[in-house]
């Protein structure tokens, strides 16, 4: 079959699912499916440059999202009244001290001679750092989180709050996650990749452990919410009479047309960032530098022999991959309206978005925005399919039967049954996947 005729059927008949969810189920179920389908093909599509491109094996995606998703918080929420003036300053002045310290330390290390002289003199300096550090950070934390703690207890962010502004968070969180990555990939590249797997698993957990205890940062596991968005709220638009007048002339009622309404807008908003970073991939993978970062990928000897750079490579998709990862996470938690850290679990942001990169086609842009698609579509509606082929399979049984109570509640299992089954079915009979690499 000609590749770009089975490319499109495959995209169609993914789009049919998901109609099909509309039509059969609800169409506000098949626009959450869509959203949350197109920021996992956003991330796949991260993962897939770090992977596909450049053979980066990155287990350490949900940290990269989260950083996204503080973004969302730093932009949006308001700044809390007198925070900075408590402790907000004492905690920013710890920050700067410690990278005074960090920048004084090399300093003494380049200009001393080494030996026992100059370890005591970085020993003392380190030790010295700490404990000043501490001091200004210890404080500022402990006034900024004594604030109305049940409703704030933390700095807040910048208030961007008006329309489409908000979606300013998204590059930030980007950016947010780039800078993570560039630390990361600095002293982490040079692994072999089992070894770089451990440290960005590693990582990503301090990074949430991070959220879930600095309640002065983002609240903690109390969570932030009501958080800004670029779509109208749901209750203006139900106390609008030009809204509602044009609702009812499609036959819906105020709730259920503003519920649509909203879920379309930004549904509209990430497919532009969609297709805005699809095309950029595509360039970047067509392109001179594509090619060299395929040819360090299949041979990095022979690429480091024609004279490339392969750890600075390396670093560069890492950051950009990474980037695009807080991007996605930024819109996911945007679109969620709420920050809540414990919800990043490495099985929804590592496990599946791996399942969508080798489902869908690694080293293949396409690929992995199908793969996105897909995997979201099953992992949401897997369940409910299999509650119903439970109750199809047991209905012959008689009522409190031990055997089908057991097999209706094993329905809640699907999920994880489906993803290892489609996985073994595409690594078995499409080895690289649904569209794979050229």
């Amino acid at each position: 079959m000609n590749p770009v005729l089975k490319n499109s059927l495959l995209f169609a008949a993914v789009g049919a699912m998901i109609l099909y969810t509309g039509f059969s189920q609800s169409w506000n179920t098949a626009l959450v499916v869509l959203n949350m389908g197109l920021i996992s093909a956003i991330m796949a599509l991260g993962v897939n440059l770090q992977w596909g491109f450049a053979g980066l094996f990155n287990v350490g995606i949900m940290g990269f999202v989260a950083l996204g998703g503080l973004a969302a918080v730093l932009m949006g929420v308001s700044p809390t009244p007198g925070a900075w003036s408590a402790g907000g300053w004492n905690i920013l002045a710890a920050f700067v001290f410690a990278i005074g310290v960090i920048i004084a330390v090399v300093m003494l290390r380049k200009r001393m001679v080494p030996g026992w002289p100059r370890a005591a003199a970085v020993f003392f300096l380190i030790v010295a750092g700490f404990f000043g550090y501490r001091a200004l950070f210890d404080s500022g934390v402990v006034a900024v989180e004594a604030i109305n703690p049940a409703l704030t207890g933390n700095l807040g962010g910048l208030g961007i709050d008006r329309g489409l502004w908000v979606a300013l968070a998204w590059p930030v969180g980007g950016l947010f996650a780039a800078g993570a990555a560039w630390v990361i990939g600095k002293t982490a590249l040079g692994l072999r990749s089992d070894y770089l797997a451990i440290a960005t698993l590693g990582i990503a957990e301090i990074i949430i452990a991070v959220l879930k205890n600095e309640d002065w940062l983002a609240r903690g596991v109390k969570n932030v919410v009501g958080l800004p968005r670029p779509t109208p709220y749901e209750i203006d638009l139900q106390n609008d009479p030009v809204f509602v007048e044009r609702a009812a002339g499609f036959g819906l009622d105020a709730v259920t047309a503003s519920t649509l309404y909203v879920k379309l807008l930004y549904a509209g908003l990430f497919t532009v960032v969609l297709v805005l970073l699809l095309v950029l991939a595509q360039r970047a993978l067509n392109s001179p530098w594509g090619r060299m970062m395929r040819a360090i990928r299949d041979n990095e000897v022979a690429a480091e022999a024609m004279g490339k750079d392969v750890t600075a490579r390396h670093l560069q998709i890492f950051v950009l991959g990474s980037a695009i990862c807080g991007v996605a996470g930024a819109m996911m938690t945007t679109l969620d309206g709420q920050l809540t850290p414990g919800t990043y679990q490495p099985l929804r942001f590592t496990f599946l978005v791996w399942v969508m990169v080798i489902v869908g086609g690694s080293g293949n842009n396409f690929g992995a925005v199908l793969g996105g698609f897909l995997i979201w579509f099953l992992w949401v509606q897997v369940e409910p399919m299999g509650l119903w082929l439970m109750q199809v399979i047991t209905s012959g049984m008689a009522e409190g039967s031990a055997l089908k109570a057991h097999l209706i509640e094993s329905a809640a299992h699907m999920r994880l049954f489906t993803m290892g089954l489609v996985l073994l079915l595409v690594l078995r009979f499409s080895p690289r996947g649904l569209i794979p690499e050229k």
